[in-house]
Parts: C-alpha cells; sequence; structure tokens
C-alpha cells in the first residue's frame, strides 16, 4: 500500500503559515485518519515523518541529531523535534492545571478578562415572588489589561558540538529547558494570586498568630489549618500550595499521621489531608508561605500560541543562541477563591 506521507515536500515556509502551527499545517497534508485500520494507526503526522527518513528519537538504539540534516526536507523536522522535547519538560511535573479553573488561548500581548460584579446580597440566592424582578449577576470587563509575559531559553550549542550525539540524551537537555520555562510561568501565577493582576485584587493575607487564626507565629498546627479553611466559605479551599518548610510543618501534625495518610503517601507519593484539599509542594513560593484557593474560581491562565522555536536557525544548524519561548499570562477570576497563609 502506497502511503500519502511519502510524498509530502517538507520546507521551511510551513512554520510560517499565519494561524498555523507545523504540526496543524502537516496534519492537513496528511491526515491521520487516512491511517485507520493499517499498522501506521496511532501516529500522528510528525510521527511518519521521522518514519519516513527512519529517525528514531528515543530509546537506547536513537540516531544521532546528526540524522536529522540527512537530508534538507529531514532538516525541516529538527524545530518541531526541539519544539515537542521541550513541551514534554513543560508538562513533567506541572502544577498548573490543578490552581488554573480555564484556560484561554489568544493571540497577543494584552488581554481583558472578565468578573462578577455581585455585591454579597446579589450573591444570596432570594425567594422570588411572583411577578417580582429577579436578582441579577453583573459580569463586566476587568478595568486593567492582563499582561502576556513571554519567557524561554536560549539555546547556546553548536552543530559540531552535538552532531553525534544521540537524540536520547538531547532530548534530556531540551526537557530540562521546558522545565525551566514552566517554573517561570508558575511564578508569574504565584505572582498574580498573591498581588493580584492589575485590577486591584490582590489576595486576603492571613497570618500566624494574627486574630483570624489565632496560634503562634512561626508555628503552624491544625488548628490555625482549620481557621485558614474556614475562611473560605462560599468558596471551597480544595488546593494548597506549601513552601517546603511550611509542608514539613504541616506533615508532621498529628492529623496527618494517621496509618491511612502514611500508606497513601507511600504508595502514591500522594499526601492525604484531613482537610480535603490537594497538598502541593511548592519550591516557587517565598519560605513561611502558602496559597489556599478553590481550584475552580480562583485562576484564568491565557495563552498566546505553543511554544516558538526559531526555526530558520535550527533548520540552517546555527543553534548558537536559538530562542525557545513561551507566552503567557494569568488573570484572577474571584477575588475571595485564593488567599495567603503566612506562618
Amino acid at each position: 500500500m502506497a502511503y500519502k506521507f511519502n510524498e509530502i515536500k517538507l520546507d521551511k515556509g510551513m512554520y510560517s503559515e499565519s494561524g498555523k502551527s507545523f504540526e496543524q499545517v502537516l496534519e492537513s497534508l496528511d491526515p491521520n485518519e487516512n491511517y485507520k485500520g493499517t499498522p501506521l494507526e496511532g501516529m500522528d503526522a510528525f510521527q511518519r515523518q521521522l518514519k519516513r527518513f527512519d529517525i528514531k528519537v528515543r530509546g537506547a538504539g536513537s540516531d544521532t541529531v546528526e540524522k536529522f540534516f540527512s537530508t534538507s526536507e529531514s532538516a525541516v523536522l529538527f524545530p518541531e523535534y526541539v519544539s515537542r522535547s521541550v513541551k514534554a519538560g513543560m508538562e513533567e511535573g506541572n502544577i498548573l492545571p490543578s490552581i488554573t479553573a480555564s484556560v484561554t488561548h489568544f493571540e497577543g500581548m494584552d488581554y481583558r478578562s472578565i468578573y462578577s460584579a455581585a455585591s454579597e446580597e446579589d450573591k444570596s440566592l432570594r425567594y422570588v415572588g411572583e411577578g417580582a424582578l429577579i436578582p441579577q449577576t453583573e459580569i463586566r470587563s476587568a478595568d486593567h489589561l492582563v499582561k502576556l509575559h513571554k519567557r524561554g531559553r536560549m539555546l547556546v550549542a553548536s552543530y559540531e558540538a552535538i552532531r553525534f550525539q544521540h537524540l536520547d540524551l538531547f532530548s534530556v537537555m531540551l526537557r530540562q529547558i521546558g522545565n525551566q520555562i514552566m517554573r517561570m510561568h508558575l511564578e508569574d501565577a504565584i505572582d498574580v494570586m498573591t498581588n493580584g493582576d492589575g485590577n486591584s485584587n490582590a489576595a486576603v493575607q492571613l497570618s500566624v498568630g494574627g486574630n483570624e487564626l489565632g496560634g503562634t507565629a512561626g508555628t503552624l498546627t491544625y488548628s490555625e489549618m482549620l481557621n485558614f479553611w474556614n475562611s473560605f466559605d462560599p468558596y471551597t479551599m480544595n488546593t494548597l500550595l506549601a513552601s517546603p518548610d511550611v509542608m514539613m510543618q504541616i506533615l508532621k501534625c498529628s492529623e496527618f499521621q494517621n496509618p491511612l495518610t502514611g500508606l497513601n503517601f507511600q504508595g502514591t507519593g500522594e499526601p492525604g489531608n484531613p482537610l480535603g484539599a490537594k497538598l502541593i509542594r511548592c519550591s516557587a513560593l517565598p519560605s513561611g508561605t502558602a496559597i489556599g484557593l478553590d481550584k475552580g474560581y480562583a485562576l484564568e491562565m491565557v495563552s498566546a500560541g505553543d511554544v516558538a522555536v526559531e526555526y530558520d536557525r535550527l533548520i540552517d544548524r546555527q543553534l548558537e543562541r536559538a530562542a525557545i519561548t513561551s507566552i503567557s499570562g494569568f488573570a484572577k477570576l474571584y477575588d475571595s477563591a485564593s488567599k495567603v497563609l503566612k506562618v
């Protein structure tokens, strides 16, 4: 059987089609649905191109970087390989899905989100008599634009230095770049949750030793955590980010040391939580700090495009100072859905 993927003409212009990624352009020329019921079912268009040029990117038998540049057409695949490896690194240990209510894809650098302009009286579910006006909730656009930030790393390596490196090992280096980029996005998210997105919506900060939480500053007990959890009504604190030192104090509470919690932690690596919230250790937080949030209402992530690589440089083997970037920003949805705990 003749497969169409062997006939596609690859060129660098496929990276610059407006509104489409290289993967989408390739898929439009070689649809996945054409391979249902064949040995190639389950592969996407890019993976079929790797097969076409016999390029193995993982495993003990992976090829060297040089294999991508054996022909001018196979070289066109190299930037997509770099992009996919970086994205794989961004997904490793990515906690943003655990703290964002929604993800909006937006083309541009300034984004205006929306919010609910409702008073406590508006939020209440009151009895509506026959013919009476139904209480309303007004949705408005935010006063200030949410700024998106370009985060990235520079790939600095000569072609001569990496041409004989196996792709399996080179992928590890690229995944680490992705991991570093995602760490930057996480720091942006924490900054917005703590200080707001420019729309006068900084998080309420509650301190151990204060009137609302009680206790002794510098020491966190289960009692203060209960008071913190209780402060979220009408929201539910279902996620708790904690700096490493605060996480240790939480796990040392006797309420976290029952046998079932221990078995769960040993079996899954996920610490149990008597408060019912997902506990996430986060080294991007300052020491002595935790952020509690209602994951479904606290934060919107705005993403502008996919991971971008300087494809011209990579295709032409000019790896020195080739930028790999990702653009995103964050907007707060409901002010009271996230709060900061200071120990």
